[in-house]
């Protein structure tokens, strides 16, 4: 079974960077669509930037477009999301997440066949 865990949140000032590590781990494929969610208090979870293991095709979300950059590392396993210029609206819970028959564009925009979910990684932008 594939397990999902997120590293590498924090507190950060507005304007600059962190990135994001998740480890995939038991039943890795390249037919996944990995994925980073973000939930901020009070708000509905939403897709922040996927891709599509075999081929490489990504989805961003407008707000994150030229600032937030999604690559993965099929050696070592590992999904990153490198975030530059970071803005007090960024701030939520970070989830990293896996699915099945799904596109990059779906499973960012409608959450669409999501098989597994890591357990969230805090960032906070804050000055």
């Amino acid at each position: 079974q594939l397990q999902l865990v997120e590293s590498g949140g924090g507190l950060v000032q507005p304007g600059e960077s962190l990135r994001l590590s998740c480890q995939a781990s038991g039943s890795t494929s390249d037919f996944y669509v990995y994925g980073w969610f973000r939930q901020a208090p009070g708000k509905e979870r939403e897709g922040v930037s996927c891709i599509y293991s075999r081929s490489y095709s990504k989805n961003y979300a407008d707000s994150v477009k030229g600032r937030f950059t999604i690559s993965i590392d099929k050696a070592a396993n590992t999904v990153s999301l490198q975030m530059d210029n970071l803005k007090p609206e960024d701030t939520g819970v970070y989830y990293c997440a896996a699915g099945l028959g799904t596109t990059a564009q779906a499973m960012c925009t409608r959450q669409w066949r999501i098989n597994k979910w890591g357990q969230g990684t805090q960032v906070i932008v804050s000055a």
